[in-house]
């Protein structure tokens, strides 16, 4: 007979992939809850409503469960909102993915919507680092300053350690644009943390630790 000392328990073999991150600073007020096995519903309060619509599609298309009350100062404009949301969400991550035993790791996707065309690829590194490359066709779409979407992206990386590179490949309306961005991401994110059964329990590196 086996002994269950030796047998590993379901939270071993599937632990709970959820956080929860408050950051508050004189600019920002913000709670964000993630669960990356989620079913891609989401409960978004920005302020900024295409924002809002973007941080939607993580959620949808990555299938993860997100919650993000973020209290800004919109008075001034969305800069602040925008990059606090982007470094929160990365604390959140980095807290949810845990020491990344038994994740693919890498995740790439292509996502086009009518004439846009976007590439994103994801590497769970423990390195941060962006590459970035959308020539946007408009400086806003609604109220959202089209500048900042590098901003959440370098907030992201910064606080979740991971090395992304986004690229936007064709494309003419600038909304097309940034939603072939958002899409793909949320695509690379879900193919990057998949558990692999390949390897269940092992740090995707030589290194041994990432």
């Amino acid at each position: 007979m086996t002994s269950s000392a030796l047998v590993p328990s379901s939270a071993e073999i599937c632990p709970d992939r959820t956080a929860e991150v408050s950051r508050t600073t004189a600019e920002t007020r913000i709670t964000v809850r993630v669960n990356l096995d989620g079913t891609g519903a989401a409960s978004l309060h920005t302020g900024i409503g295409f924002f809002d619509h973007m941080l939607d599609q993580i959620a949808r298309h990555g299938l993860i469960d997100l919650q993000i009350d973020c209290d800004g100062d919109l008075h001034i404009d969305g800069h602040h909102t925008v990059e606090d949301v982007g470094i929160t969400l990365g604390q959140a991550f980095a807290r949810a993915v845990g020491d990344k035993k038994g994740i693919r790791r890498y995740g790439h996707a292509y996502v086009p919507l009518d004439e846009a065309l976007s590439r994103v690829v994801v590497d769970f590194s423990g390195r941060p680092g962006l590459h970035l490359h959308i020539p946007f066709t408009a400086g806003s779409i609604g109220g959202f300053d089209t500048q900042l979407t590098y901003e959440f992206f370098q907030g992201f990386v910064n606080h979740a350690g991971v090395t992304l590179h986004i690229d936007n490949l064709k494309g003419i309306n600038a909304h097309h644009q940034c939603e072939t961005v958002f899409k793909a991401f949320a695509r690379a994110l879900r193919a990057a943390l998949e558990r692999d059964p390949r390897a269940a329990g092992v740090i995707p590196s030589t290194k041994g630790s990432l």
